[in-house]
């Protein structure tokens, strides 16, 4: 039993006034975070530990209120102890969107999520939030070159190949900033969408949210690392999202024309990210599990190629280098 375990029951004890319940471990996690299930009282909670060396409790804490404010459905902080980073809040329950997902309820899924994501995107106060600026996306395409091509598959890029990363990171890049800015979730994805009895869905792992690309978590969500879609399925739901969009006021109907590449291009620089991220917690964490995502999570580039010709070098690249050398 770990010294933080050990702290938390102490401190849950504390907070409930009685022996601690039993806990069972809640949900598996990509980052240093901890979650436990607990019964009090004839309901169930979570427990979360969240080591302040590497998480930011404050920020969750002030998300979760300031998304609930706004109608989303996201996890109630019952306790707090953010210099310990040890947290109580209510239980989402177990039923993630990419458990559930499947043919016929696709439409109806994807709809609520939208809603939601919308409602995040055109009530959510955007003040105080980190801004997703040019050195952030920068330092997450980073990832891709030093986790997945140097540290995974020990491939570091040199002359004619940086030059084509060079030159790719600044088309997405440029991409990114031309877009409006609204709240970005930065996860909002079928592993943290929970299917609830009420307010569906609930909404997860939200604590570092930026402002940033409109894009952004549509994207996450559409062109999913976890799971995938055929891509005429993908475009309606996304002409679904641009037409709800315009309603609420987060885009303009004058913005149709480049909403679909605003979509791919944001799409590229996260996967790329989410690729160097997934080789990180192989190589860092021992978490190997995520490398089953990496050739739908590249696929996603490389399909690119044949419809923007200022990336195609980078498709190629992906293509004929990192995919045929991914882990079996």
């Amino acid at each position: 039993m770990s010294e933080r375990f050990e702290l938390l029951q102490e401190w849950l004890a504390d907070r409930l006034g009685e022996p601690c319940p039993a806990l069972s471990p809640a949900s598996s996690d990509a980052s240093f975070r901890r979650y436990w299930r607990l019964r009090h009282r004839g309901e169930t909670l979570i427990a979360v530990d969240a080591p302040p060396k590497t998480e930011d409790s404050a920020a969750f804490i002030r998300l979760s209120r300031a998304f609930a404010a706004m109608g989303i459905h996201v996890p109630e902080v019952l306790a707090e102890d953010v210099d310990r980073g040890f947290l109580l809040v209510t239980d989402l329950g177990d039923r993630l969107y990419l458990d559930h997902l499947d043919d016929a309820n696709a439409d109806r899924l994807y709809s609520d999520a939208i809603g939601t994501l919308i409602t995040l995107q055109a009530a959510v106060p955007a003040s105080g939030l980190p801004v997703y600026d040019e050195p952030f996306l920068r330092r997450e395409l980073g990832l891709f070159d030093e986790w997945l091509l140097g540290g995974l598959l020990q491939l570091p890029p040199g002359g004619t190949e940086q030059a084509v990363l060079e030159d790719a990171y600044r088309i997405l890049i440029d991409n990114a900033l031309a877009q409006p800015r609204v709240c970005v979730h930065r996860d909002f994805h079928s592993r943290n969408l929970m299917l609830t009895q009420r307010a569906s869905p609930g909404v997860l792992d939200f604590q570092d949210a930026v402002l940033g690309p409109v894009t952004y978590d549509v994207v996450s969500l559409l062109k999913d690392c976890y799971i995938d879609w055929p891509p005429e399925r993908v475009r309606g739901w996304a002409d679904d999202y641009f037409d709800l969009a315009v309603r609420s006021g987060v885009l303009g109907p004058e913005q149709a024309a480049d909403f679909p590449r605003w979509l791919d291009l944001m799409g590229a620089q996260r996967h790329l990210k989410a690729a160097g991220i997934f080789a990180r917690l192989a190589l860092r964490d021992g978490k190997r599990g995520y490398l089953q995502h990496l050739p739908r999570t590249l696929g996603y580039v490389t399909a690119l190629g044949g419809r923007y010709p200022q990336i195609a070098d980078l498709c190629a690249l992906v293509e004929t280098r990192v995919l045929p050398a991914l882990p079996a």
